[in-house]
């Protein structure tokens, strides 16, 4: 009798297990800027490649839901692109991009960028399981991704002029944000995931926290956002090759590692979320992080 009852109980344990923490595993890279080019104090260009190829089979025969490429693939635009997009073809599972400012490097329609890298629009969304995954454009208010005369251009000189204004320390070429329609177009995603009961992982090339002059442009009104939803689980970024951490108001911010940096150690990594908890087991220089929600 006891056996009777005990299996019953032991399955409907598993299957709770199993129904309420779900794991999602995704491969993670920041920063390769593949270039081929000679090395300069520590980014190592044409090394990019050998990591790239090193990170897929690691990624490969791990078993990811798909890959987060955080931007900057290479490092002078389109020019050596296709090397490195033919690395990343080598992933069994999707890989999912999103653009850094030297992809847009000697680009003249940074409109139309995206194609050229995969992606299905500049910015855009993923859903697995219980988790919705935004990966928004940093780029999108640039002067590097803008041409003259333009309405984004006369946006970001707007949003440039206000930067200076009070005095802040990210008004820089390299740095980018993101237009009034992309803040309305995340709020919708936002109230959406909170209406649904999803987990929001949100993915940007320039960091959001802390502020360290590296941030995007309107990290702010970024920032002023996601704050109201409580689904943000973690910000994860690139664009700052030395990595960094920071909690927003509780909300973990998260910079990896550049690929980039030195001539043979590499950094990429494998994020797991599970039902109440982010694990992020870096390679290489990539730390590795546990995270409680």
């Amino acid at each position: 009798m006891g056996i009777k009852i005990f299996l019953p109980l032991l399955f409907s344990l598993f299957y709770s297990i199993g129904q309420g923490q779900s794991l999602v595993r995704i491969g993670l890279i920041a920063d390769p800027q593949y270039a081929d080019k000679d090395s300069r104090g520590s980014r190592f260009y044409r090394n990019s490649l050998v990591k790239l190829d090193a990170a897929v089979v690691a990624i490969n025969k791990e078993d990811v839901d798909f890959t987060v490429m955080l931007g900057d693939l290479v490092d002078v635009g389109t020019k050596d692109l296709p090397p490195a997009i033919q690395q990343l073809d080598k992933l069994k599972k999707p890989v999912y991009n999103i653009l850094g400012n030297h992809d847009y490097v000697d680009v003249e329609d940074g409109a139309d960028l995206y194609k050229a890298y995969k992606m299905p629009a500049p910015y855009y969304t993923v859903a697995k399981g219980e988790w919705l995954f935004i990966l928004l454009n940093t780029n999108e208010l640039a002067e590097y991704a803008t041409t003259a005369g333009s309405g984004q251009r006369q946006a970001w000189q707007l949003l440039n002029d206000r930067l200076k204004t009070a005095k802040r320390s990210n008004d820089q070429p390299w740095n980018g944000g993101v237009s009034t329609k992309q803040l309305k177009w995340l709020r919708k995603q936002l109230h959406n995931a909170q209406s649904t009961s999803k987990k929001v992982i949100v993915f940007t090339h320039h960091p959001l926290y802390p502020e360290n002059g590296l941030e995007a442009l309107n990290n702010r009104d970024i920032l002023t956002l996601i704050e109201k939803y409580p689904v943000v689980k973690a910000v994860i970024s690139g664009h700052h090759h030395p990595g960094n951490f920071a909690t927003y108001k509780g909300i973990p911010m998260i910079t990896l590692e550049g690929m980039i940096e030195t001539d043979s150690q590499n950094a990429f990594g494998i994020l797991e979320l599970g039902a109440n908890q982010l694990s992020l087991h870096g390679e290489g220089r990539m730390t590795s992080r546990k995270i409680d929600f």
